[in-house]
């Protein structure tokens, strides 16, 4: 049995403290690492940050590596575990900023990044969007990284899974006013892919927006296995076997149903 153990952090990042919220990231991942076995540890969207930087991010964003990846890698050096953060990432351009969900290795190295590709209305004045949508492989699974609003694109999930991701990580910052139709497309986009999904929303208040949290993880048959009901901060932690996946594809049949020659239109641009 292939087991992998996955954290989902609920938490409310205070907009533009960044250091405050690096610290409350460090205890969490002690925290859980202590109480339990824990693989992979997944935060929430922007959670250096906070949600609502707007041209701030210019100030706010870092170089990856850099001073928070050095930071809280250390930390998971120090548990040996894999954590996932939210953060907005620049390049050597300084002007060039990234949406991004950074994977820690346990030895404290950047073992892998995502660049959010769907971006929503007030977050294409600030961030350029990715376009890498790749897997990455590490010694505990094939992990698959998407972002917040990517959940809304069915593309994003597909496409990682036919290259091989077993868990999809989604850290979001979802807003209360969409928690139904967050429920419903988490369940949609594990069902249909026969994958794990581990997704970490945030919670708490800013100018414009109140947030759902509702973080969870769930089975590849849509099933929630854990998930933190009511907007406070705290964290759950479900045993995932991989092996599952194999059995539930051999049961639906989905990934051998599809017919992808009937489907060009969907690469089509409008």
């Amino acid at each position: 049995m292939r087991e992998l153990n996955v954290a989902v952090v609920q938490m409310k990042p205070e907009l533009a403290k960044m250091e405050a919220n690096v610290g409350k990231m460090a205890d969490f991942i002690a925290r859980i690492a202590t109480e339990q076995p824990v693989d992979i540890i997944v935060f929430p969207e922007l959670s250096v940050t906070g949600y609502e930087g707007g041209q701030r991010f210019a100030q706010m964003a870092q170089r990856v590596p850099g001073a928070v990846t050095n930071i809280l890698g250390q930390h998971a050096t120090e548990f040996g575990v894999y954590v996932l953060i939210g953060m907005a990432v620049k390049e050597k351009v300084e002007t060039v900023l990234y949406n991004s969900a950074v994977l820690i290795g346990p030895d404290g190295a950047v073992a892998g990044d995502y660049r959010k590709v769907h971006l929503q209305a007030e977050e294409r004045l600030v961030f350029r969007p990715g376009y890498r949508i790749v897997p990455i492989e590490t010694e505990v699974g094939v992990i698959g990284l998407m972002c917040g609003w990517d959940l809304t694109f069915p593309e994003i999930a597909r496409n990682l899974v036919l290259d091989g991701a077993e868990v999809l990580l989604l850290p979001a910052a979802w807003p209360a006013k969409d928690a139904d139709m967050w429920r419903t497309l988490l369940v949609a986009r594990a069902y249909e892919n026969d994958v794990f999904i581990a997704a970490a929303n945030r919670i708490g208040e800013e100018p414009s927006y109140t947030f759902a949290g509702q973080s969870a993880i769930l089975a590849p048959n849509g099933e929630v296995l854990a998930a933190l009901e009511e907007p406070e901060e705290g964290y759950v932690v479900v045993r995932l076997d991989l092996d599952e996946i194999r059995r539930r594809r051999e049961e639906t049949q989905i990934m051998l149903a599809r017919q992808p020659g009937s489907y060009r239109s969907i690469v089509k641009k409008y």
